[in-house]
Parts: structure tokens; C-alpha cells; sequence
């Protein structure tokens, strides 16, 4: 038998196997089959992914008795084993934006944190939806176990969608796997644009000098495909408002992306946008950025919509959430200031990223 396992990073909530058959093999039933080689599951899981059509072999999705063939190739999506840490309930608040039987939709604040790992094991979202779904059970009296489909950083609020069951996460993993899943995003960024929209398209991986950061690889020689679409929403001279639709789904993947292209997000500390990119001398624009930065302290992204097919009846939905106060309010305030200010192009402030 011949493998190649493609594991989608960590930071990811799925990942993607491939496998050919060798040939001899008996004629075993496709669950059984990959039971033994898929590390880490169960038969139901596997089960669960092919009633998602999330088990394909030759190009076509299969049943869970579909009995292998010598030379099949098979590809399966499977959502990452939950890690081994204890979740503990806690009396977070929750602003839900809406819930059925199959999943939750969350408009998620700046500062919370998705789930549990180093260094904040508590006071996450995943805590706060195991307290909300204590001693709540499905329709088949199961208890409900909020399970991840993706996720936003910490520092970037908007809406997050959660699945109440394994069916509805692998279902809607899939559809994130294969881009069906529409999300745009609102962000502040430093600049102007000479056009209207745009792409960008760059590898993201970790840098290999910081591994706590992403960068993008532009000759694709490592880090993982990403696609960011861009078009502006309101210019205000030395930082615009863009809309961002993402094609793909990598770890900070805007964040990463704009700043390729010269226009970090407004206060992003990580990826250089919390200092005076463009500008004037003047100490009076030193003090309203100074104070931007105190209203919006963190960066300036909003995950505004959210558009997909119900994993269950196939219905299509979609979400929309307002600005947060936060980033409106320096939004507001930058509105004033082009239209009240003059640029006194002798003093402009224009920093060469590298």
C-alpha cells in the first residue's frame, strides 16, 4: 500500500488523507479499511464522513460498505481528534446570532479567545459553550459537544459558526475545504489603493525565524495556497476601509496578505501596523493616532458576514453583523479627519515596509 497522509497544519481543524490501494488487498469494507490506517479515530467517525460525502474514492464519493478495490485511490476529510484537555464550563456571556438543531452561530468579541491551549486553558469560547450546553441533549438524548468548523483570532471579533454534532462539523468542514463557504471580513488598513480591488494571492506558512508569526512565500516554495480578495469600501486618505472575501482559510491569512502588499491592519502589533505608517510630522496627527490606538487596541478586523448551505437541510443562509463599537468609533473618527483636514504633502509621513 501506498500513503500519502496530508496533514493540514495544527493551527487547522481538519485534515486531508490520501491513500492507493495495494494491490492483492482483499475486498474489505471501506470503514474497516481505513479504520487501520487513520490514526487516532473510530468506525463512527469514519462512518459519520462518508454519510458527508466526505469519503471519495476514484474521484466519486462512496458509501461506508463500499468494499476496496486494489488500486482505488481514496481521499477522506476528518475533523482533528479533540485534544486531551479537561473543557471547563464557564458562565462566559455569548452573543448569539442564531441556533437550530445543527449548529450555533456566535458574533464573537475582540479578546476572547477561541479554545483552550498554551497559556489560556480557560476563559475561552469552547468553555463558555460547554457551560451554555450543560445538561442540553440533541434530538436522539445525546448530550451536545460544541464542535469547531473554524475560527478567528483572538483579537479579531465577527461571526464564528459552531456545529452540535460530528455529522454537521465534517459536512461543513468539507464545504470549507472546497471554498463553498462565502465569509467577508471589514478592516482598517494603513494606505491608500490606486484601484478599487484586488487579489492577492501568496503562500502562507510560518516564519521560519519567529514561528509565532505567518509570512507569505510569493514563489509558492513553501506554506500552504491562500487567496484574499479586496475591494475598498470608504478611503480616508492615510488609512482605507476594505472589504475582504476569503477564498481560503489560513492562519491570519488578511492579516499576513495585506501587509505583503504594503497595507497592514490598522493597530495590528503583530504584523507592524501599530506605528504611524502614513501620515504627517505634525504632533497633532502623532496625538490622533495615539488615541485611535486607545479606542481600537487591537486590530482593526471585523468578521462581518458569513454564507453557507445548511449541513442539514440545505438551505442557503446568511449572516451579517454591524462594526463593533471599538472599530466604528475610530472609523468615525478618521471620517472627520479627512474631511476636515488638509494633507500637507512636505510632511508626509511614508514608511518603506520591507
Amino acid at each position: 500500500m501506498e500513503e500519502n497522509s496530508l496533514f493540514e497544519e495544527k493551527e487547522d481543524l481538519y485534515e486531508h488523507f490520501n491513500f492507493k490501494v495495494d494491490k492483492g488487498t482483499d475486498l474489505v469494507r471501506i470503514d474497516k479499511y481505513l479504520l487501520n490506517l487513520i490514526p487516532n479515530t473510530s468506525r463512527n467517525k469514519i462512518q459519520q464522513a462518508a454519510k458527508a460525502e466526505c469519503v471519495i474514492v476514484n474521484g466519486k464519493p462512496v458509501k461506508q460498505n463500499y468494499r476496496v478495490k486494489p488500486f482505488d485511490v481514496i481521499s477522506i476529510l476528518m475533523p482533528y481528534p479533540p485534544r486531551e484537555i479537561e473543557i471547563i464550563p464557564e458562565n462566559i456571556p455569548l452573543d448569539i446570532v442564531y441556533e437550530d438543531d445543527d449548529i450555533i452561530i456566535i458574533n464573537k468579541n475582540a479578546g476572547l479567545v477561541v479554545h483552550p491551549g498554551y497559556g489560556n486553558y480557560t476563559g475561552t469560547l469552547v468553555n463558555a459553550l460547554t457551560y451554555y450546553f450543560l445538561n442540553k441533549v440533541d434530538n436522539q438524548g445525546n448530550p451536545i459537544n460544541p464542535l469547531l468548523v473554524h475560527r478567528i483570532d483572538k483579537d479579531t471579533s465577527g461571526l464564528l459558526m459552531i456545529a452540535k454534532s460530528e455529522y454537521a462539523q465534517i459536512k461543513l468542514a468539507n464545504d470549507f475545504y472546497h471554498h463553498t463557504i462565502h465569509r467577508k471580513y471589514y478592516a482598517l488598513v494603513w494606505g491608500d489603493f490606486k484601484e478599487d480591488e484586488g487579489t492577492v494571492t501568496a503562500h502562507i506558512g510560518r516564519n521560519p525565524k519567529d514561528r509565532l508569526v505567518m509570512t507569505v512565500f510569493p514563489d509558492g516554495e513553501s506554506g500552504k495556497h491562500a487567496v484574499t480578495h479586496y475591494k475598498v469600501v470608504e478611503r480616508f486618505g492615510y488609512v482605507t476601509l476594505i472589504e475582504c472575501q476569503l477564498e481560503t482559510g489560513r492562519t491570519h491569512q488578511i492579516r499576513v496578505h495585506l501587509k505583503s502588499i504594503r497595507h497592514p491592519l490598522f493597530n495590528d502589533a503583530t504584523y507592524g501596523g501599530d506605528r504611524i505608517l502614513k501620515g504627517t510630522t505634525f504632533s497633532k496627527y502623532r496625538q490622533f493616532i495615539q488615541n485611535c490606538f486607545k479606542l481600537l487596541p487591537r486590530q482593526a478586523l471585523h468578521a462581518k458576514s458569513l454564507g453557507f448551505t445548511h449541513p442539514i437541510t440545505g438551505k442557503q443562509l446568511f449572516f451579517d453583523s454591524p462594526l463593533p463599537e471599538d472599530m466604528q468609533a475610530v472609523i468615525d473618527k478618521w471620517r472627520n479627519y479627512s474631511q476636515h483636514k488638509k494633507y500637507e504633502e512636505e510632511d508626509v509621513i511614508d514608511v518603506d515596509l520591507k
